[in-house]
């Protein structure tokens, strides 16, 4: 029986800035069941904060999400990163500025590229942004965790300032346009 539960499983890979924000988004959607803070998209194995922070390793700060797709789709995942980031600004999410920091899309399975660059196209064509989408779409490799109080960061510091500043407004926004999507 665990086995046929574990078969209606998918991973997402993505990174879109600071990976605090990431996760604690897509923690509350229903559907997801697992997301790990990390790196990834980089060259090296192992990267650790310092070395990613330098912007020098290639990694982005990203989250892996296991959801189960019966609940939530791929798409509809992507429907909420293109909301809770910006996609048109190279290197940069607000102040925070580098390749680590790069809005990206790697993908597990043709059908996630294939999903991802339909999301996009109809992003783009619909004008959303006055200026194009910039988001990388590039085959995952690897993900590498981040260290362990990177996990459930906002969880653990509410009180920190980026978490209040950046994070709490983000996640106000978020919870009022997918309350539907959210977990009870």
């Amino acid at each position: 029986m665990a086995s046929m539960l574990l078969q209606h499983r998918e991973i997402a890979t993505l990174a879109g800035g600071c990976f605090w924000c990431l996760e604690t988004i897509f923690s509350e959607l229903r559907g997801v069941e697992k997301i790990i803070s990390g790196y990834s998209g980089g060259l090296g194995p192992d990267p650790s904060y310092q070395e990613v922070s330098t912007g020098t390793t290639g990694h982005a700060e990203a989250v892996q999400i296991t959801f189960d797709p019966r609940i939530i789709s791929f798409k509809e995942l992507l429907e909420v990163f293109f909301t809770i980031h910006d996609p048109t600004t190279l290197d940069r999410q607000g102040a925070d500025a580098g390749t680590q920091y790069r809005s990206a899309i790697l993908y597990h399975t043709t059908e996630q590229k294939r999903t991802a660059q339909e999301v996009i196209a109809d992003l783009n064509e619909a004008k959303v942004w006055t200026e194009p989408i910039v988001t990388e779409i590039t085959p995952f490799k690897a993900f590498y965790p981040a260290e362990n109080y990177h996990q459930e960061y906002f969880l653990h510091n509410p009180a920190q300032p980026y978490c209040r500043v950046v994070i709490e407004p983000k996640v106000a926004k978020f919870r009022k346009q997918f309350l539907a999507k959210l977990k009870k």
